[in-house]
């Protein structure tokens, strides 16, 4: 006899949750459920069962995939649906502030694991093997599981680490590259033909954030406590190096 899979309740189907969903099919029954998009169409291409959110917080794992500005409130939503033995995982850009509210939201008896896919649809659209994903643990035993199946089934390069440690070194990763990005974006940069390798390389980087959510921005640089000491070292980094050149041009 064929082994049922286990249901995966993705809530969020945003650009990631629709990008995830190839990669999870195969693997679990999945049902899908979003507060604010109509999911007709997801569903037909995927061959998915749109749920309530009460249905699908009944899954074996329930994934959040929702901004950080919105976690808390989903989750205090689904919580009264939640029994002994499932498995809850949010999939936000930053840790310190998830893994917290998991801490205090979960009741006890359903495991809990943070994870950050250190990848989107635009850098995972050839592929997902040998890609970065952070795994946090928050609650139960369950994180082996997770692990192994990110790693065996799904290809995925593994970082197990702390909110902390993940948040201070994303304050660099992300809120700076990030930064950069959208600095670059609002200068309206033309299409240049003769570019050198550097200038490729960064133009490379610009493109795989160029799309990404306004939302996802804002957690980074505001739902990160390490942030703001990255982007005052950066802007006081340029401004000393906008005097050099002042200088440098009076002279």
């Amino acid at each position: 006899m064929t082994k049922a899979k286990q249901t995966l309740g993705i809530i969020g189907i945003g650009a990631f949750g629709e990008f995830m969903l190839k990669h999870v099919t195969p693997y679990f029954d999945v049902r899908i459920y979003d507060a604010y998009k109509n999911l007709d169409e997801v569903a037909d291409t995927y061959n998915l069962t749109v749920t309530s959110l009460e249905d699908v917080s009944k899954s074996d794992i329930i994934v959040f995939c929702v901004p950080v500005k919105e976690l808390e409130r989903t989750v205090t939503d689904v919580v009264p649906f939640l029994k002994a033995g499932q498995l809850v995982i949010d999939l936000c850009s930053v840790k310190c502030k998830p893994v917290e509210i998991l801490k205090c939201l979960i009741p006890a008896g359903v495991d809990a694991v943070s994870l950050h896919p250190l990848f989107g649809p635009q850098s995972g659209k050839n592929g997902i093997a040998n890609l970065n994903v952070t795994i946090c643990n928050v609650a139960g035993e369950r994180v082996s599981c997770v692990t192994e199946f990110l790693k065996e089934r799904l290809l995925l390069n593994i970082f197990e680490t702390t909110p902390d440690k993940h948040d201070q070194e994303m304050a660099y990763v992300q809120g700076l590259t990030h930064m950069i990005a959208k600095v670059f974006v609002r200068m309206d940069v033309p299409d240049i033909q003769q570019q050198t390798k550097t200038y490729g390389h960064l133009n490379d980087m610009v493109e795989l954030i160029r799309y990404d959510s306004e939302d996802l921005f804002l957690a980074i640089q505001r739902d990160n406590p390490y942030v703001r000491e990255t982007t005052e070292k950066f802007f006081a980094a340029v401004k000393v190096l906008e005097e050099k050149l002042n200088a440098a041009a009076d002279q």
